[in-house]
């Protein structure tokens, strides 16, 4: 399984999002810091659920890395969320 799909499979269950969309987008990153040669080291993630109603911008993050888990996320190079209710 991609780390896409990983991503993509973890954030539903754990959240049940009206709205989800993970791109991978390594690819912008050719030749930076972090970028390992077939992608999959950055991604951009749109989540829209009513789970994160009445939390904050720290708990919407922290949510999202914990339903990621530390072995997933450690493989991860850069991270954008963009969460809401």
């Amino acid at each position: 399984m991609s780390v896409t799909e990983e991503i993509t499979v973890r954030l539903n269950q754990a959240f049940a999002p009206r709205e989800l969309e993970v791109v991978d987008d390594s690819e912008s990153h050719r030749g930076h810091s972090g970028y390992h040669e077939g992608g999959e080291s950055h991604f951009n993630v749109r989540i829209r659920s009513d789970a994160f109603s009445g939390q904050s911008r720290i708990a919407r993050h922290r949510a999202v890395h914990a339903a990621l888990g530390p072995e997933l996320v450690g493989r991860i190079h850069a991270l954008a969320l963009d969460i809401d209710a």
